[in-house]
C-alpha cells in the first residue's frame, strides 16, 4: 500500500496513526468513485496533522482531506497521495452561552453538534439529511445549507472563527467568538467552501441560537410554482423571521416518499409546499394563527400538524425523498439555485428541453424554495446502474444552461469537487478565476491541497 511514496515518509509514519482503506472511507456516498490513496491517515490531534501536512509540503506528496464522506460532487475523493480522514478530531471545545457559541472539531458528526448545542440549552440550527454522518468540517469545507437557511443562513453565516493548518503545516487559529472584527481582510471566507483546496479545517467556533418553544407546520397542496412564491412572499410579509423552513415538492416527489414511507400524502396537487414557523418564546396561539391566515388567504387545500407525532409524518415525506428514489436507479443529481423569483421558469422550460431529448426521462424536484435552491434529480427508464453516467454531459448541459439563462448557479450547497470544476468558468469570470488561483498558488505554492477540486 505505501510502495508509491518516498521511503522517509515509510519512518515518518511509524509514529502517526495509519488506517485500513475501508470501503466507507474510500467509496464515496454514490459509489460512483473510489478513492485510490497511496495511504490513509486518521490524525488525532491538531499537531498530527501539522506533522503530516508539513512532511507532505516538504516532500510534494498531495492530501485529501475527508470528513464523513457524505459529499456528492467527489471532491473528498484522492486518486493518490494521502487521504487525510479527520474523524478523530471529533471533541468539543468550549459551550459560551454569553457569546452564544461553541468550538468543536473538524471531526464531530453534526448531529452530535447539534446535541451538545441542546444540551446547553441553545440550538444549533444547520440541519442536513445527512446530519447523523456528516462532519462540521466537510460542512465548512463546502458552505452547507439544508433545511433552515431561511431563519439562520448557510455555514458562512454561522461561523464566528476558524482554526486552520496551511499547506505548510503552519497553525493560524482565530477561534474566538468575536462578534465584530474589522482588522483587515477576514481570511476565514477563504476556507469557508474551499473544499479542501487552500488547508485543513481543525476546529470551529459556531453561533448558537435560543432553542424554539413553539412551533406550527402546515403542508400546502398547490397547483404551480408561481402560487408557492406568492404563498413564501404573504408568509413572510406576515410571519417575518418566525418563517423558518419553506420546501418545495413536486407531485412525482411526494408520490414516491409516500409509497416508500408508508405515509397518505397530506395533499392532492401538483406541487407542495411543506412550512414551518417556530418562536424562542411560548405562543399557543401560533397554531391557530398560521391556519387562519392560510384559510383567510385562500389556502383551503392545506393539513396543519396538529401534534408532533403528526409533524414527524410530513417532515418525514420530505426527508424520505432522496431515499425513494433509489427504485428509480442511479440518478444524474443537480444541486443548483436561482432566484426565488425565476424557479418557475426554469422548472417550466428545463423540463421540456430535458423531454424534448429524452421523452422518457424522469425528474424529481424538491428543495429549499425559501432560498431558491433545488435537488433537480434525472432518471432514464432502463438504466439502473452507473451506466446512466454516459448521458451525463449531455443531460448537465441542458440544465446548466437553462439554470443560468435564468440568473442561477450550478452549485448551491453541496460545493465543485471534481464533478462540475469545468463549468466554473461559466460561472465565474476569468478575472474571478484567475484571482481564485492567485490566492492557492499563495498558500498552497506546491498544489498539494485536495488536487483537481473546484479550480478547472
Amino acid at each position: 500500500m505505501h510502495t508509491n511514496l518516498p521511503s522517509a515518509l515509510q519512518t515518518f509514519l511509524d509514529t502517526s496513526e495509519i488506517i485500513e482503506p475501508t470501503p466507507s472511507l474510500i467509496i464515496d456516498q454514490r459509489r460512483r468513485f473510489t478513492s485510490t490513496p497511496d495511504i490513509v491517515l486518521q490524525p488525532n490531534s491538531v499537531a498530527g496533522v501539522q506533522n503530516i501536512l508539513r512532511f507532505c509540503h516538504e516532500h510534494r506528496i498531495t492530501v485529501t482531506p475527508q470528513g464523513g464522506n457524505t459529499g456528492l460532487c467527489g471532491a473528498a475523493v484522492a486518486r493518490q497521495g494521502v487521504l487525510l480522514n479527520l474523524s478523530k478530531l471529533n471533541k468539543l471545545r468550549e459551550i459560551n452561552l454569553a457569546d452564544n457559541s461553541m468550538t468543536v472539531e473538524a471531526g464531530m458528526i453534526l448531529q452530535h453538534a447539534q446535541e451538545a448545542a441542546d444540551k446547553a440549552g441553545r440550538l444549533f440550527p444547520l440541519s442536513l439529511a445527512s446530519e447523523g454522518s456528516c462532519q462540521i468540517g466537510g460542512n465548512i469545507a463546502c458552505n452547507a445549507g439544508g433545511l433552515n437557511v431561511l431563519r439562520y443562513g448557510s455555514m458562512r453565516d454561522l461561523v464566528l472563527g476558524l482554526e486552520i493548518v496551511l499547506p505548510n503545516g503552519e497553525l493560524v487559529s482565530h477561534l474566538q467568538p468575536l462578534h465584530k472584527n474589522t482588522t483587515g481582510y477576514d481570511l476565514r471566507h477563504l476556507f469557508i467552501g474551499s473544499e479542501g483546496t487552500l488547508g485543513v479545517i481543525t476546529a470551529a467556533t459556531l453561533k448558537l441560537f435560543a432553542r424554539p418553544q413553539t412551533t406550527a407546520t402546515a403542508w400546502v397542496g398547490l397547483p404551480d410554482i408561481d402560487a408557492a412564491v406568492k404563498l413564501l412572499t404573504q408568509v413572510q410579509g406576515h410571519f417575518a423571521e418566525r418563517l423558518c423552513s419553506f420546501e418545495l415538492i413536486s407531485r412525482f416527489a411526494l408520490d414516491l416518499s409516500s409509497e416508500f414511507s408508508r405515509l397518505t400524502k397530506p395533499a392532492d396537487a401538483d406541487w407542495h409546499i411543506l412550512l414551518e414557523l417556530t418562536d424562542s418564546v411560548p405562543d399557543t396561539g401560533l397554531a391557530g394563527q398560521l391556519a387562519e391566515y392560510l384559510y383567510a388567504h385562500g389556502y383551503e387545500n392545506s393539513v396543519l400538524a396538529q401534534s408532533e407525532q403528526e409533524r414527524r409524518e410530513l417532515w418525514t415525506l420530505r426527508e424520505n425523498i432522496s431515499a425513494s428514489q433509489r427504485n428509480l436507479g442511479t440518478s444524474i443529481k443537480h444541486d443548483i439555485a436561482t432566484p426565488i423569483s425565476n424557479v418557475a421558469g426554469f422548472v417550466t422550460e428545463c423540463a421540456a428541453a430535458l423531454k424534448a431529448r429524452f421523452p422518457d426521462i424522469r425528474i424529481v424536484c424538491f428543495g429549499h424554495l425559501g432560498d431558491g435552491s433545488l435537488h433537480y434529480n434525472t432518471f432514464l427508464p432502463g438504466i439502473m446502474g452507473n451506466e446512466v453516467y454516459e448521458y451525463e454531459d449531455i443531460i448537465n448541459t441542458i440544465v446548466y444552461e437553462h439554470i443560468l439563462k435564468h440568473q442561477g448557479t450550478i452549485a448551491a450547497e453541496h460545493g465543485i469537487g471534481e464533478i462540475k470544476n469545468h463549468w466554473l468558468p461559466r460561472v465565474r469570470t476569468e478575472s474571478e478565476i484567475s484571482l481564485m488561483r492567485a490566492v492557492k498558488a499563495q498558500l498552497d505554492p506546491h498544489g498539494i491541497m485536495n488536487p483537481d477540486k473546484l479550480l478547472p
